[in-house]
């Protein structure tokens, strides 16, 4: 069996909080025999002020959370997941961009969210992502400790075809770090994880944001870990933020794609003009 931690927070307007937060639970997490840990999408930075929080939107090489991260997970000697942090790209342009970090501190992969969350909900909320980022252009998948890991954000959760090509690239896991609405969660955040480890027929790792934010905002929470077959195996509930644990099982999803090899069974399919 493979443990990993996941970290359920309230990110806030603060960086250094949040760096703060991170680093205690990259030692919790290697304390407690993790493997791995998994932060949520916007782990370093919560502001939907982008005036106020452009302050803070630098190059990668300059973020201090990062590199605040970096330094834990080398003194661990713990993998980690960052689910994302606003950055500053060469041309001027935002990305929302997930990293992992190995147990030397070193960068092991970029992942650039490709879907930008561009909605108007019946609640009243309004998101423009487009406006201030720019959408990554690539897939990216990373050995790690836990094998194969495919890398997604939030949002991504809605695109099947991305999860198709994880399952096809045999992936062991998939990340998929997010800051989920309230009424988006409540209708479709346990059926849509269930489903993309299904098709996917890999575990999904889903660290989450929670609760009342500084920014004003509300999250769903409810981290979760759903194994190959769809079964969820931790749902952090949506309360509070906090540290948990999950153990993962490497053959479970060899099992899974021996019994419902779905991938290798899929036909192709015409598309049909809108």
């Amino acid at each position: 069996m493979q443990r990993i931690a996941l970290l359920q927070m309230t990110s806030g307007i603060d960086p250094a909080a949040n760096a703060e937060a991170i680093v205690s639970a990259i030692f919790a997490a290697g304390m407690g025999g993790a493997t791995m840990l998994f932060t949520p999408e916007m782990s370093a930075l919560l502001d939907s002020n982008r005036k106020r929080g452009a302050a803070h939107i630098v190059p990668e090489d300059q973020n201090p959370v990062l590199e605040a991260v970096r330094a834990a997970a080398a003194k661990a000697g713990l993998w980690t997941a960052i689910g994302s942090m606003a950055v500053l790209r060469d041309d001027g342009r935002w990305a929302n961009r997930a990293f992992v970090i190995d147990g030397a501190g070193a960068i092991a992969a970029r992942y650039d969210k490709i879907h930008m969350f561009d909605v108007d909900l019946a609640s009243g909320e309004s998101w423009r992502e487009s406006k201030a980022y720019a959408p990554g252009e690539a897939p990216v998948v990373v050995q790690t400790p836990l094998g194969k890991l495919g890398l997604t954000i939030c949002y991504d959760l809605r695109f099947p075809a991305l999860f198709e090509y994880y399952g096809r690239a045999g992936v062991d896991l998939i990340a998929i770090p997010s800051a989920f609405t309230v009424p988006t969660g409540q209708a479709h955040w346990h059926v849509m994880q269930r489903a993309r480890a299904i098709e996917a027929t890999a575990y999904v790792v889903a660290a989450a944001q929670v609760g009342k934010h500084a920014d004003g905002r509300e999250t769903y929470g409810h981290s979760l870990v759903i194994d190959s077959w769809g079964e969820v195996l931790l749902d952090m509930g949506g309360e509070a933020a906090g540290l948990a644990f999950a153990e993962l099982d490497p053959a479970r999803t060899a099992a899974v794609r021996a019994q419902v090899p779905c991938l290798a069974n899929k036909q192709a399919i015409p598309t049909f003009a809108a």
